[in-house]
């Protein structure tokens, strides 16, 4: 199929090269950025296989990246958007522009996060062009992109025309053998779907970390809360782990979302608000738990950071709990060292040069040279296993602060250091 795509995010560097690689021919206009500035990007180089499979597909002619061309008439098949939330109001002129390029039979895919609704009145503005428009809500995880597209679990596919539906069968037949991953339901359903999912996966981290914090006052090991919760069969393992709080660009976004959506509807939900603010509370968990170890005088410390990154996998530090962090340290007077695979960059970009930051690019163990404690905050499995005896001579201070719950409290205690972890704690014998 000719398809044209327009964004310039993951999920529109993963379409692009996802469909060319399968044999349709693709033009992607990455809209309000040009190729050379994406190609370098970091969230695009830290991507597993995207960028490898953009350059394939750029060298076998399947994809052409064209930012503003005209296209010749009744040329394209599928016009694709994967615009981000602020480029919405964008959406409407975009698809009128392209209405003379889409050929008899065309489909609009909204693979976008917009408001309920949004599919519906993209479809309004090509009618007289018999063009259908559906709901193909982005289910990408960062750190995963190509995997979570080419083998994905699930597509809500939001579609009320039998032909629109063959032909997003058609054009996503390579990646729908294994099982069938498509689920059907009206439009609007889809795009609501999208932002209940969501919402219901940071109710379950909050709900967790919630529980992690009263564990913590009742001296409870939460981790045995944790085991017996999954274990009821109404409940599950998934998303029961408690953090230092969740970040990402379309996760936190999503939920944004789905609060306006309720708000918009006159239903103002408390439960997301509360899920929203308990969220932001737990960035500064590991801040408090210093704090209270050393009875607030903070002045002077210095403290190693392991992750900045909202999850591994990615360069990205959109909301990642680093951020509110780094800030309250520093209100503190205390110098962070920062190791980060490969979100280094990012924060540079964020925050700049600050006096009390040093970022170390090189091994793990070289951020903890005489420092009085090592926060873990990004699970990278670089960090998993560390040297407990270089960190003996590295944690003067002979505290690990564990934002992920990774380690062993027991072990580490005995390896001679204090943990505190997310409703975890034990003390060296």
């Amino acid at each position: 199929m000719r398809v044209v795509i327009h964004g310039s995010e993951l999920s529109a560097a993963t379409a692009a090269a996802a469909l060319a690689w399968v044999g349709h021919h693709v033009i992607w206009r990455p809209l309000g950025s040009r190729w050379q500035e994406l190609r370098h990007s970091g969230w695009l180089q830290g991507e597993p296989m995207v960028g490898q499979r953009l350059d394939e597909a750029l060298a076998s002619g399947h994809l052409k990246i064209d930012e503003n061309g005209p296209l010749p008439k009744a040329s394209v098949d599928v016009l694709w958007l994967a615009l981000s939330p602020r480029q919405r109001d964008e959406a409407p002129s975009l698809v009128e522009a392209e209405a003379e390029c889409l050929s008899e039979g065309a489909i609009l895919i909204n693979n976008a996060t917009f408001p309920v609704g949004d599919t519906e009145r993209l479809e309004a503005l090509l009618a007289d062009r018999g063009v259908a428009a559906v709901a193909l809500p982005d289910i990408l995880e960062e750190g995963r992109a190509w995997e979570t597209f080419t083998r994905a679990r699930r597509w809500l596919l939001g579609c009320d025309d039998q032909r629109a539906e063959h032909q997003v069968r058609e054009l996503m037949r390579a990646f729908n053998r294994r099982h069938e991953v498509f689920q059907r339901m009206p439009k609007r359903a889809a795009e609501l779907t999208k932002l209940a999912i969501n919402g219901m996966l940071a109710t379950r981290i909050s709900y967790m970390n919630e529980m992690a914090g009263l564990a913590d006052t009742l001296g409870v090991d939460v981790e045995y809360v944790r085991q017996g919760m999954g274990a009821d069969p109404r409940i599950g393992y998934e998303y029961l782990y408690p953090g230092c709080g969740f970040g990402g660009p379309n996760f936190s976004r999503d939920l944004v979302g789905l609060a306006d959506v309720q708000s918009a509807s006159g239903r103002h939900s408390d439960l997301l608000d509360q899920v929203l603010e308990i969220n932001e509370r737990k960035k500064e968990t590991l801040f408090r738990k210093l704090w209270a170890y050393h009875h607030g005088r903070l002045e002077g410390l210095k403290v190693a950071i392991w992750g900045a990154a909202f999850k591994p996998g990615t360069a990205r530090i959109d909301q990642a709990p680093v951020l509110p962090l780094l800030r309250a340290l520093w209100a503190q007077g205390v110098h962070v060292y920062l190791h980060d695979p490969v979100a280094l960059p990012a924060v540079r970009e964020v925050v700049g040069d600050h006096p009390l930051l040093t970022l170390c690019q090189g091994e793990p163990i070289e951020a903890c040279q005489q420092v009085d404690a090592l926060m873990l905050v990004t699970e990278w499995k670089a960090y998993w296993n560390p040297d407990w005896e270089a960190l003996k001579t590295g944690v003067s201070g002979r505290l690990i602060l564990d934002g992920r719950n990774i380690y062993d409290p027991d072990y580490v205690a005995s390896q001679g250091f204090v943990y505190r972890g997310i409703g975890r704690r034990a003390d060296p014998q």
